[in-house]
Formats: structure tokens, C-alpha cells, sequence
């Protein structure tokens, strides 16, 4: 996990301790602070190393599937079963089954784990011997579990065997430092994964992207990277780029700044007020008989669509607002 940040050295150090003890590890964080990230350095840097890390979204699984999907079925067990198929934690043995999204179990799904967890023991769907497998479960939610317990959707007695060890990811706002750190990471990363040339952020850009509170965290910065070097034609991503990638970093529009003595309602401020405003209305004008669409404004207005992005930008204007109306 790429950071220096104290918020992240503790989790580092935490991770490593974990991965020296063999038991369940519950781990909450909000949406996008790399807890699969988290669960698998548990993994890599266990014992179990060697053997499979298998993901799965709990919320993905049908509620009526979740027996088949974790513990396999035999050959005539429905309809469908043509030949037996072996279930996740089949194919975790020896290694790690990451649970993510445990929360979004089904009252059936959450008995189905329970006994599992008692004992490593299930049978396949359809009948056969009892099995045994020693699959280390790793489970995450982006809630908080003990919540969901006093609020009746979760079994208390469940949440006690999946809490072993328990980890909290730090929101990205937390990790002080990290953000540029991560942000210049991401950029290198796009080029090499576009076999594209090296970018870096402008001061300016880096400034706004440290003062964003990254809702979506380490996720949210990721993809933000990744379409501002797509929306850059230059070495350096700048501010123009990023508010193009994400409205999000478009900032107030600039007022014009007065020459040393000059009155506040001299000509030439009132001249570049009203140039401003006039600007400012047409684009919005614009922006709506075009319903968002930067292609169709620039051909109405008779003007080069780059040169239209830059005039948004310059004016805070995002285009989200005009789709929305269509």
C-alpha cells in the first residue's frame, strides 16, 4: 500500500502482524481505500503465499446460488448440474478467500458462512462426504459491521467469528502527505500501462488535487489521474486538464484584479466585469441549447472546441448540470 503518511505506516505494520497470525481478519474502510489491497498483502506476505487468493463480492451472489458457490455441487444436485463443480472454498484451500461486501449476505447467506466458520467442515449441494477445507477467510464491508448487528442485519454471533483480527482502512482526507504521493504514482502508472510518455502535475493542479476530500479515495484518485494524462496533450497535467477530467476541480470564476490606485469602479474594471459577465451568460446560453454537448456548442458558437473547453474552464462552467436536462 503506497503512502508515508503515519495514518498508513500503522496499517502497513498492522498488515504484517496479521499475516503471521492464521485466523480471520474482518477488515472496514470506506468505498475505495484498498481493502482488497489490504487483504491480499495479508495473503502475499503469509505462509499461504503460494497457494490461490480468490476474491469474491458477497453482493454478487444470488441468494439461492450461495450454498452451490461456496462449497460446489455434485453432478445431478439441479436441473443444471451436469457435472459436479467444486465451490470457492475449494478453490481457496491452502490459501485465502476474501469476502468483500460480507454486509450485503442474505439472513440464509449469513448461516451458510456461520457453520462453515464453526469447524472448516461443509457438503457439496447434492449430497456426498462431509469436507473439510482450510481456507483463511478474509472479510471486508465498507459499513460498519457492529452497526449492522444492533440494527438487526447481521448476526452478532457471525460477526464475532469473522472479527478475529480486525483492521480499519483510513480514508484518503486522513493520510496526510499521501495524495500527492498517490497522484504522481497513478500518473506513472497510465503512461506505462498506454505505453505513453511521463507526466507530472503542475503546481497549480497538484495544489487542487491536495485540497479535494476524495469521496471515493485512493479509487476516485485513480481514475481522476487516469483521465486528466488522457485529457493532457502536454508533459505537464495542469489545471485545465484535471477540471476537464473532473468537474468536480473547477474552481470559482476569477474577478479581475485593479491596478495599484485605480478606483474600484474605474472604466477599464467595469469594462472587464461586463466583458466577464457577458462571457459568462452566453457560454451558459450556449451550453444548454447544446445540452452539454462540447462538440455541438462549438459548432453553434463557430468556435474550436479546445478553445471552448479553455473557456469553460476559465468560467467554472461544468457540463454535467446541462446533460442532465436532456
Amino acid at each position: 500500500m503506497i503512502g508515508q503518511s503515519q495514518a498508513i505506516v500503522a496499517v502497513r505494520a498492522q498488515l504484517q502482524r496479521f499475516a503471521a497470525c492464521d485466523v480471520q481478519v474482518l477488515i472496514e474502510g470506506e468505498t475505495g481505500t484498498g481493502k482488497e489491497v489490504a487483504a491480499r498483502e495479508i495473503h502475499y506476505a503469509s505462509a499461504r503465499r503460494d497457494f490461490p487468493f480468490v476474491p469474491v463480492n458477497c453482493g454478487a451472489i444470488p441468494d439461492s446460488l450461495i450454498e452451490s458457490e461456496l462449497f460446489g455441487h455434485g453432478r445431478g444436485a439441479f436441473t443444471d448440474a451436469k457435472v459436479a463443480q467444486p465451490g470457492l472454498v475449494d478453490h481457496a484451500r491452502g490459501g485465502t478467500l476474501f469476502l468483500d461486501e460480507v454486509d450485503a449476505l442474505s439472513a440464509k447467506g449469513q448461516v451458510t458462512l456461520l457453520r462453515f466458520l464453526q469447524d472448516s467442515e461443509y457438503r457439496p449441494v447434492g449430497g456426498g462426504a462431509m469436507r473439510t477445507s482450510d481456507a483463511r477467510i478474509i472479510a471486508a464491508t465498507n459499513s460498519c459491521l457492529a452497526r449492522q448487528v444492533e440494527a438487526g442485519r447481521f448476526r452478532q454471533d457471525l460477526q464475532y467469528r469473522l472479527n478475529a483480527l480486525y483492521l480499519h482502512l483510513p480514508p484518503l482526507r486522513e493520510r496526510e502527505g499521501d495524495v500527492a504521493l498517490l497522484a504522481q504514482h497513478f500518473l506513472h502508472a497510465v503512461a506505462i500501462r498506454l505505453h505513453g510518455p511521463f507526466k507530472h502535475w503542475s503546481e497549480p493542479a497538484m495544489a487542487a488535487l491536495q485540497a479535494h476530500a476524495w469521496p471515493g479515495n485512493v479509487r476516485e484518485l485513480d481514475n481522476v489521474a487516469l483521465r486528466a494524462y488522457m485529457c493532457s496533450d502536454d508533459a505537464i497535467v495542469g489545471l485545465t486538464a484535471l477540471a476537464t477530467a473532473d468537474p468536480a476541480f473547477i474552481g470559482p470564476r476569477p474577478q479581475p484584479r485593479r491596478r495599484a490606485n485605480e478606483p474600484e469602479l474605474g472604466f477599464r474594471v467595469a469594462k472587464t466585469r461586463a466583458i466577464h459577465q457577458f462571457e459568462h451568460d452566453y457560454l451558459v446560453q450556449l451550453m444548454q441549447r447544446a445540452s452539454g454537448n462540447i462538440s455541438a456548442a462549438a459548432r453553434l458558437s463557430g468556435t474550436e472546441r479546445r478553445q471552448l473547453g479553455k473557456l469553460l474552464v476559465k468560467h467554472g462552467i461544468g457540463i454535467k448540470a446541462f446533460r442532465t436536462r436532456q
